[in-house]
């Protein structure tokens, strides 16, 4: 088998041991959990008798060890189990409830990822291109002005003058069905902003660094002498042998992107999977809370792994660590 497949087959059996250790985690965390969930879901004046009745009828009185499995099977069967907060009469399942946030903040994520990769990986170029020069010294400042600031004061700042002040922009980014291009993107426009903002510094940044150190090379150094010009010896030369390190940055905040959206859907009241979990957790619905953080653990550990092949793949010295 060559080193490539075997490489790549190796990581993904790393990952999907590391998606079942996660999912051991997540459960029994939200188990252990202080409270009782059937009082809480059913209120104080429930009696005894109403409470036996409903864990009985979602499996609560199980043992944790048969819960946990039947909750992995039913994930294996697409099934993520009922959401605590419906009634017995209209139960409502949890992959139901995730299906339309999950497409929402997919969305908004690859909105933000066609935006802000492009975006950073062209400054960073140029970063490197001009090191040094006044263009270089400037967006290295704004950058690390927006990695020292919180990603939620930076929504409530654009909220602030954007949405209040200027009424340029609607508050709230509770998008719909059927809801017209425009208004869409109107409702889209702070929430894409602020991540943008949140995240292309980072892989700026990296994308500078890694070209800045493949620029002392040997290779790149004969380049020069035989005249390429700067811009020829980055893009033709320096970039493809950078890759790797900037393709993990990507892959990091682009897992950043599913996972982080919890704060800026609150904030922009963004029908997402992380207002979702926002809500699951204030109701203390337990397998929604649990399905909401496997969909973010699952997204972070497929991006990784991402990262992890095409760096493999585009340096081959990876393949023979030392």
């Amino acid at each position: 088998m060559p080193p490539l497949i075997r490489t790549i087959i190796s990581r993904l059996l790393l990952g999907v041991l590391t998606l079942v250790a996660v999912s051991v985690i997540i459960f029994s965390t939200v188990s252990m959990l202080p409270g009782n969930f059937a009082t809480a879901i059913l209120g104080q004046s429930a009696t005894p008798e109403t409470v036996a009745a409903f864990k009985s009828r979602l499996g609560l009185d199980q043992p944790v060890a048969t819960r946990y499995f039947n909750w992995v099977g039913g994930i294996l069967h697409g099934d993520l189990g009922e959401s605590l907060s419906s009634s017995p009469g209209a139960p409502r399942f949890v992959a139901d409830i995730i299906s339309s946030r999950l497409r929402n903040t997919f969305l908004l994520a690859s909105v933000t990822a066609l935006i802000a990769v492009p975006l950073s990986i062209v400054l960073g170029v140029l970063c490197a291109l001009y090191r040094g020069a006044a263009f270089d010294r400037v967006v290295n400042g704004i950058s690390l002005t927006t990695i020292s600031i919180p990603e939620f004061l930076i929504a409530y700042i654009l909220l602030i003058f954007v949405a209040v002040r200027l009424r340029w922009l609607p508050t709230l980014s509770n998008v719909k069905d059927g809801m017209d291009v425009a208004e869409w993107v109107r409702r889209m426009t702070l929430p894409v902003l602020v991540l943008t903002i949140g995240i292309i510094a980072h892989m700026m940044r990296m994308t500078r660094s890694a070209i800045i150190g493949v620029l002392s090379s040997p290779y790149i150094h004969m380049a020069k002498c035989k005249g390429a010009s700067p811009a020829r010896v980055i893009l033709r030369h320096a970039l493809p042998n950078a890759w790797a390190p900037i393709a993990n940055v990507v892959a990091v905040n682009l897992a950043y992107l599913v996972v982080g959206v919890v704060v800026v859907e609150t904030v922009f009241v963004y029908p997402g999977i992380g207002q979702t979990m926002v809500d699951a957790v204030r109701t203390r619905d337990l397998p929604l809370v649990q399905a909401c953080a496997l969909i973010f653990a699952s997204a972070y550990i497929l991006l990784n792994l991402v990262a992890d092949i095409i760096a493999i793949s585009t340096n081959p010295k990876l393949l023979h660590p030392r």
